[in-house]
């Protein structure tokens, strides 16, 4: 990651009254994927049950 967007998440956190972990993990809790693409390439439980 470069210095500048490392500094812009570490200002952001700090705006915030948060830690840089969980600003990135919200972030990627707020992504949105079209349901084919996950049907299509993450396993469903059944099949991972053996």
């Amino acid at each position: 990651m470069s210095e500048r967007r490392l500094n812009k998440l570490r200002l952001y956190a700090a705006i915030k009254d948060t830690t840089m972990t969980h600003v990135i993990e919200d972030l990627i809790d707020s992504l949105k994927i079209p349901e084919s693409d996950i049907l299509g390439t993450v396993p469903t439980p059944s099949s991972t049950d053996g």
